[in-house]
């Protein structure tokens, strides 16, 4: 009998092992960012790369998607991917002011065209470890950034600089905050998911946005003039958590591995294009007023402002005793080329 009991005994303390080991090797990591939840951002880049990483795991990792700020706030995001509050972050570096200086270089005018050929120049700045040292509190999975970044108004047709003077324009960073104010505007800053209500309120007169932010948080609706002048880009970085990633097995591990770098860089550049591509027509097919600057750096009105606001930039960064700033700019303006080749 005892014989008997001894055997149940073991065949239990197994069977608890066993569920107790496959609840171990399943694991849910928690994604935060702060796009909508049915926009094509987060379905084709951010749930794309979720679905991946499980389907690489075998099931054994789980990511559960919080979308539209309800983890984090945007301007939070990336300190709570450092401190744990959520195990994966997507945001923009330029919501942590100061934080990414060289990172932010690529948002300088002229060193992208497309969100392709950005993604493609940030994270091969990355790569090469010209910004590994701004990202040594998390584990960078991707880096990516929006197409060109233009002007919309509410009801101002803004055909040169001094057409911005005394108007509240919401910049994204303090990157595109200087620039704005080398053009004459008053940059406001506030998140993305602010801007709406705010252009309805009169809070701020227009904004500074890629095409692509103009569909996804549905600002065509309220904005009726739109100047095409590349001035910036904006960057974003997916980054996890240090030690939730090193928690993981070696197997989990490598499934997360398997998702990062260029790769999903590319990805997210081509949806970020489709979007640009998407908002324009939205707004040429809603009647608006689109004028279009070719070649601003070049231009009799914008130049001298946005090369000012280039120089003044490194300058800054310089000042700062980043001696590097100038190299990583030109190390930038090398991989543009090659991203172009690239895509070409």
């Amino acid at each position: 009998m005892n014989r008997v009991l001894s055997r149940c005994l073991l065949a239990a303390s197994i069977a608890g092992l066993t569920a107790a080991s496959a609840a171990q090797a399943s694991t849910t990591l928690r994604m935060s960012h702060f796009w909508p939840d049915g926009s094509g951002i987060n379905q084709e880049i951010f749930q794309a790369w979720a679905d991946a990483v499980q389907e690489a795991s075998g099931g054994e990792l789980q990511i559960e998607n919080y979308p539209s700020q309800t983890l984090t706030r945007a301007d939070q995001a990336y300190q709570g991917a450092v401190n744990g509050i959520s195990d994966i972050a997507i945001t923009a570096q330029g919501y942590t002011a100061g934080r990414f200086p060289l990172s932010q270089i690529v948002e300088l005018p002229g060193v992208s065209d497309t969100a392709s050929q950005g993604a493609c120049i940030l994270q091969t700045l990355y790569d090469d470890g010209h910004l590994a040292s701004e990202y040594d509190d998390t584990k960078v999975l991707f880096m990516f950034t929006t197409g060109p970044g233009y002007l919309h108004t509410v009801d101002n047709d803004i055909q040169s600089p001094a057409d911005l003077s005394g108007l509240r324009i919401r910049r994204p960073t303090a990157v595109a905050g200087e620039m704005l104010e080398q053009l004459g505007a008053q940059p406001v800053g506030m998140p993305a998911p602010d801007i709406y209500t705010s252009l309805q309120r009169g809070v701020i007169d227009g904004l500074s946005f890629p095409w692509e932010g103009m569909k996804v948080f549905r600002l065509n609706e309220l904005a009726n003039y739109h100047t095409q002048v590349p001035f910036y880009s904006l960057i974003f970085v997916a980054t996890m958590n240090q030690r939730s990633f090193d928690r993981l097995s070696e197997e989990q591990q490598a499934a997360i591995e398997a998702n990062m770098g260029m790769q999903w860089s590319e990805v997210a550049g081509g949806v970020f294009d489709g979007l640009d591509e998407a908002g324009k027509q939205e707004a040429e097919e809603a009647g608006h007023t689109i004028r279009v600057i070719d070649n601003p750096l070049e231009h009799d009105d914008w130049a001298g402002p946005l090369q000012a606001g280039i120089e003044n930039y490194l300058s800054e960064l310089e000042g700062r005793g980043l001696d590097n700033a100038r190299d990583v700019y030109e190390a930038a303006m090398a991989a543009r080329e090659a991203c172009s080749a690239e895509q070409s």
